[in-house]
């Protein structure tokens, strides 16, 4: 999910991750309709960019896509924002405000960190969402609104539910269809192809001409957590792409973060690799072959060419290729 979110549509997304394939069917079956929609995954994984591109590619694509997050908000200040308030109506309120559900009317009200709301808010949103209905703040008179609801979080639902800290009766409201981003973990298959596309949009961005990754370099970003997901990996090829000052990425490029749980830089080990990771780096020495053979297409399997764009010797390209060949 990598394409800019303002114009983003369903059918710019495409996976041959079976998990993410199946959330993006789902999610061409939520554009098609107005059923109430939850999507669920880590942060990260792109929840707004995929509620964005359902709405873009509904028939309220030309009506507002309104985002509202619900986290570390007081009730009156959340209630002003989801439903307006009136001039008056508290202290600061010097004039009429439309609220977030008004300012959808017609279109997408996208609500984020959905587990976060408090009980108070949490009985109102059912009513708006259940009956098109609110009230502003401050006054009696009733507004309605046809806003295609969306909602996210990186939360268990359940469990908050289990702890009485979530309506049962808005989970059911707002979970028409549940769509599960997976984790980028889960889609180690996609890692190659989706380095590729945030490399080509992050090169052309930094107006440089970056045409391969150094096979090492490669596995040492297939071997790593992702913790971040999507995010994190987007941020992880813009640098990348910032220290590179040739044609290739190189192992000296991939600088991760520091690792939060234990506050130290991530050691490296086994030729540049995570030390955590290198059990894992070596069952994805396949998708580091793919990589290879793909550039080497790309070249018309010229060796000399495929060698320079790969940063490494015709000596060296030969041996991986012979090693390809042989399985």
């Amino acid at each position: 999910m990598m394409n800019s979110p303002a114009n983003l549509r369903l059918e710019n997304l495409t996976s041959t991750n079976e998990k993410m394939a199946r959330c993006l069917k789902l999610a061409a079956l939520a554009a098609e309709s107005d059923v109430p929609v939850l999507i669920l995954g880590e942060t990260g994984t792109g929840k707004t960019l995929l509620g964005r591109a359902i709405h873009n590619s509904s028939s309220r694509a030309g009506a507002p896509f309104i985002s509202f997050n619900a986290s570390a908000m007081s009730d009156t200040l959340l209630e002003s924002q989801l439903f307006g308030h009136e001039r008056g109506a508290f202290t600061g309120a010097v004039s009429t405000l439309k609220g977030k559900f008004e300012l959808a009317d017609n279109g997408t009200l996208f609500l984020d960190e959905l587990a976060d709301m408090s009980q108070l808010a949490q009985a109102k949103i059912l009513r708006a969402v259940e009956y098109g209905e609110f009230e502003r703040l401050g006054s009696e008179r009733m507004l309605r609104a046809n806003a295609h609801v969306i909602s996210a979080t990186n939360c268990s639902l359940h469990e908050k539910i289990r702890e009485g800290k979530f309506r049962l009766d808005l989970f059911h409201r707002l979970s028409g269809l549940t769509l599960v981003i997976p984790a980028l973990r889960d889609r180690a298959d996609e890692l190659p192809a989706l380095i590729a596309i945030e490399l080509k949009a992050s090169a052309a961005a930094a107006t440089k001409k970056i045409t391969a990754i150094h096979p090492e370099a490669m596995q040492m970003l297939l071997a790593h957590e992702w913790r971040g997901n999507l995010r994190e990996l987007k941020h992880m090829v813009r640098t990348m792409a910032l220290f590179c000052q040739g044609q290739v990425i190189l192992p000296d490029h991939v600088v991760f973060p520091p690792d939060l749980d234990s506050a130290q830089p991530v050691a490296a080990d086994q030729g540049g690799m995570p030390a955590s990771n290198v059990h894992s780096a070596l069952t994805l020495a396949g998708a580091v072959g793919h990589h290879i053979r793909s550039v080497y297409e790309q070249n018309s399997r010229n060796q000399r060419r495929t060698a320079k764009h790969l940063g490494i010797s015709r000596a060296t390209l030969a041996r991986h290729l012979q090693k390809l060949d042989q399985k």
